[in-house]
């Protein structure tokens, strides 16, 4: 049986009637409660290798940009410019002190599935997600699987921009092995102010110029912002029972009860104040590997209850 946590996206539907003043008063007046409770489930651990499962019509560029994201969470090459993935991504360390005193957790880009052919279609169920998943190395693993813009997930749009969860895979030398999984859709042409916002208008909320997507593609950046809070939420929830808050069915996890916030003085409808690119006029707040730049979410602080962002 698979466990799942998702991404939705209405990341401001709640306070969508406050207007712009009222929302900068209220983020600026009230800190947000973040009380992650540890549910004594065992956190990932070890050597991790984060295998991609490309499923419909990506381009090179596109799944160069996700490859490069999963390569800069623990690059064996220093970047030299600062904040970068890896400083995001060492934040999640600090939910290992009740598990591990020494907590070890690397992240290594692993295999990468082509599925061009669209093997299920071009409409698929959550239990297809699942044995696409399960089409990746299953120990020690994290599958992700990519569906690209003309891909119709079960909740896509609807209710979700991604989802997290873990299974029992196939028998390897006579034993059978938890994986954790991921799914997240490209969102462009679909539903962009959903899954892709501050790089589209939302749908819902206050109206601002969405900003310059940092590699150029919103659909694709937008993935990134998902695929970053997901990853987050599975090496501290991985099976359901570690780090989060609320109920277990719906849990808010280290990115996605921060979501909206990627920069210091963030409130809805306004990102933060964020790191912008001369030439391009791209918004980011970290530096990968190749040179890459990315807008990565802010994690919840468990020690200040808070959303800690790198700008």
């Amino acid at each position: 049986m698979a466990s799942l946590t998702t991404i939705l996206f209405t990341l401001f539907v709640t306070i969508s009637t406050l207007d712009l003043s009222s929302a900068r008063k209220l983020a600026e007046s009230a800190e947000p409660q973040l009380r992650f409770q540890y549910h004594k489930g065992p956190l990932l651990t070890g050597k991790i290798s984060v295998n991609l499962i490309w499923y419909g019509n990506f381009k090179a560029s596109q799944k160069a940009i996700i490859a490069d994201l999963i390569t800069s969470l623990s690059s064996s090459k220093p970047i030299t410019a600062q904040p970068s993935v890896a400083t995001w991504f060492k934040a999640t360390q600090k939910y290992y002190k009740a598990t591990s005193p020494k907590p070890a957790l690397t992240l290594t880009l692993g295999t990468q599935i082509l599925d061009e052919k669209y093997s299920f279609g071009k409409s698929v169920t959550s239990d297809q997600i699942l044995k696409l998943a399960s089409k990746g190395p299953q120990r020690n693993a994290i599958n992700v699987v990519l569906t690209s813009d003309d891909v119709a997930v079960e909740g896509f749009c609807s209710s979700r921009c991604g989802t997290h969860g873990s299974s029992v895979g196939a028998r390897v030398n006579g034993k059978r092995y938890r994986f954790a999984y991921i799914w997240v859709g490209n969102s462009e042409s679909q539903c962009p102010g959903q899954c892709a916002w501050p790089f589209h208008q939302p749908i819902y909320g206050p109206q601002s110029a969405p900003l310059v997507a940092p590699n150029n593609d919103v659909g694709l950046d937008g993935m990134v912002i998902n695929v970053a809070s997901l990853l987050a939420g599975t090496v501290t929830n991985p099976f359901g029972n570690g780090y989060f808050q609320g109920p277990k069915e719906a849990p808010l996890e280290a990115g996605s009860a921060c979501a909206g916030v990627y920069g210091k003085g963030a409130y809805p409808g306004y990102a933060g104040n964020l790191l912008v690119d001369p030439t391009t006029g791209a918004s980011y707040n970290a530096h990968g590997v190749n040179g890459r730049k990315y807008l990565l979410p802010a994690l919840v602080d468990p020690k200040t209850s808070s959303c800690s962002t790198l700008v």
